[in-house]
């Protein structure tokens, strides 16, 4: 949770392309790539002999997924087979699950609702943290409004807090558009808040609240996205639809284990900070107190917290940014081992 370095921020060039058109189509053509493998994936679950055996796919792990490596070793000490495999893209744990590589991944939910328009087999079994995003303003700036023609710090144009924040502005702001900056990662563009170098960015709740149990600064949001948009659920688990037909067992053992993990944090956040310390490396302190109180707080680990109402709000969320098309919750979900 240290400060990181400000990377200098770059431009945007304007493009003449809405920007929902130019994330659709970014998205589309990474999608296709898991499509294309997914041509085969009805082959996927040919080499698996072993039901007790399967893999987990995470992306960079962090403080929000270190509850999945928790019920990785629950399982295990269930007599299952697990492995863990580290990528470094969305995509890559897209494109295993569509082979049937991997049984499981959990991450942002757009390329797993892009590839499933695309046919790839593969379904949202699980929630891995509510929305955690909020606007943060410097001193000064109190409504979307003061933002018109200022800088904002966004992550990239396809990201999903940018797709939220771009929401908002068209809901909000009555005075003009911000000039959107890319900055980079949440804690990156935190500093830049705190420099002046930008007005205004989305960050998540661990950043905002490392920044005040730090002393530097006290954020007020502008627009907490959990509130404004409380049936969107941006990061999900999702998981090969042949590994959950063929060993249910397995994979119900795999999800009740992440739900009683998620449990546990929120009867005892001091939990979360031990799995932290554990499966991170992570220096336990006050900072990592505050940040695991705070998601406890505000309620954002509950695995079973998926509906088809939610589920539906995710997929409007993004079929209304022009992420994805026209998609039911019974396309993209299987809630039954929620059950």
């Amino acid at each position: 949770m240290s400060a990181t370095k400000l990377a200098p921020a770059t431009r945007n060039v304007p493009d003449p392309s809405p920007p929902s058109n130019r994330n659709r189509s970014r998205r589309i053509r990474a999608a296709l790539a898991a499509s294309a493998l997914a041509v085969a994936a009805g082959l996927a679950a040919c080499g698996r002999t072993d039901p007790n055996a399967f893999t987990v796919a995470l992306v960079e792990p962090d403080l929000t997924t270190v509850p999945l490596l928790a019920a990785v070793d629950a399982v295990r000490e269930q007599g299952y087979d697990v492995d863990v495999v580290e990528l470094a893209e969305p995509e890559l744990a897209i494109e295993g699950l569509a082979r049937g590589d991997y049984a499981f991944s959990a991450e942002a939910t757009s390329p797993a609702l892009l590839a499933i328009e695309q046919d790839a087999p593969i379904r949202i079994v699980a929630d891995v943290i509510g929305n955690q995003w909020a606007v943060y303003g410097r001193p000064g700036v109190d409504e979307c409004d003061d933002l018109a023609d200022r800088p904002v710090g966004i992550f990239s144009e396809g990201a999903v807090a940018t797709a939220m924040v771009r929401d908002w502005v068209a809901d909000e702001c009555t005075a003009g558009e911000p000039e959107y900056l890319v900055i980079g990662g949440s804690d990156v563009r935190a500093q830049a808040l705190l420099a002046g170098q930008i007005d205004a960015t989305a960050l998540e709740v661990a950043d905002a609240v490392a920044l005040a149990a730090a002393g530097e600064t006290e954020l007020e949001p502008l627009v907490d996205f959990g509130a404004a948009l409380p049936d969107l659920h941006p990061q999900t688990v999702y998981a090969n639809t042949g590994f959950l037909a063929d060993a249910p067992e397995a994979a119900d053992a795999f999800i009740d284990a992440l739900v009683a993990v998620h449990e546990r944090i929120n009867a005892d956040p001091g939990h979360l900070v031990d799995l932290a310390v554990e499966y991170l490396g992570e220096e336990p302190g006050p900072v990592l107190d505050a940040i695991a109180q705070a998601y406890v707080d505000e309620g954002l680990f509950d695995a079973a917290a998926l509906t088809e109402e939610n589920v539906q709000g995710t997929i409007d969320f993004f079929t209304e940014a022009g992420v994805i098309g026209e998609l039911s919750a019974d396309d993209v979900a299987d809630l039954s081992f929620l059950g």
